[in-house]
């Protein structure tokens, strides 16, 4: 089998590097940069550009899948956004529909449905609320992926991802997504037999978690990761929350209350844990 990983450079990229290198005969890895350093074995990489279609034509020709995370990964002018996230959405799914590739792994966010409140406990078939334009992005991929199964018969997983990041705060207790969860997640999304279009929830086993994967278990996605072992800690740094704040009350958290453009992950501390080999 031979996949390709879009975003190869990225943090979440350099995590599912190694395990996809090992699911296939061959893995090629791809992103903008110049190199990603030292290659797994399998693994070669290829520097490629989601807004251009020529290039998605080359890096996924003999493919059978592609696992898709590259993109502009927090909210910026629709401008910026419009290029890697929407343009690269669609020649992503062109490209793989040209080679006949099966399935197309989607790296989806929360921000698809950012502005329902937490308290709904949503579903898998919750309509869209994008909360920015990075979250509408979001949007038309997952709709793009549901017409190309629907009119051309490409399978898609897309993985809404709430915070696969450290916990560091009250929001990652519900919304936290590890590592190896994710791994796992993507894993299971590569190898079920049969997936149509589907829509899955990529988070982790929280005891708070705000969203219901029960329409999805055929994917077979069980994660064993509990963000309640940091509960105690992130709850004792956390400051009084303002209740008039709408980050607190909607799925999108930050991206729920900034100004459309406006970055997201500046007022979130993420820790930039990329994997090194």
């Amino acid at each position: 089998m031979k996949l390709v990983l879009t975003g190869a450079a990225g943090r979440l990229g350099s995590h599912l590097r190694e395990p996809l290198s090992k699911m296939c005969d061959e893995l090629v890895s791809t992103d903008i940069v110049d190199n990603i350093g030292t290659l797994y074995e399998g693994e070669r990489y290829e520097k490629a550009d989601l807004a251009s279609l020529d290039d998605m034509m080359r890096v996924l020709e003999g493919a059978d899948q592609v696992v898709h995370f590259g993109a502009i990964g927090d909210e910026a002018p629709f401008d910026q956004i419009l290029g890697p996230n929407i343009i690269g959405a669609y020649n992503v799914w062109e490209a793989a529909y040209q080679h006949d590739l099966r399935r197309v792994v989607y790296a989806s966010s929360i921000h698809a449905v950012g502005m329902h409140a937490k308290t709904d406990f949503i579903g898998t078939d919750a309509p869209h609320r994008p909360d920015t334009f990075y979250g509408l992005a979001k949007c038309f991929a997952e709709d793009l992926a549901s017409m190309y199964w629907d009119k051309r018969g490409i399978e898609s997983v897309c993985m809404r991802i709430l915070s696969c990041a450290q916990v560091n705060n009250a929001r990652a207790l519900g919304s936290w997504l590890s590592y190896d969860d994710l791994i796992h997640l993507v894993k299971q999304s590569i190898n079920t037999p049969t997936t149509g279009f589907a829509v899955v929830y990529g988070v982790s086993n929280n005891d708070r978690a705000p969203v219901d994967n029960a329409n999805v278990s055929f994917l077979g996605y069980r994660p064993k990761d509990n963000a309640e072992q940091f509960a105690e800690k992130v709850l004792a740094d956390e400051p009084e929350q303002d209740l008039d704040d709408i980050a607190h009350h909607c799925q999108g958290g930050p991206f729920a209350s900034v100004e459309l453009g406006n970055s997201g992950v500046a007022t979130m501390n993420i820790v930039q844990d990329a994997k090194k080999i």
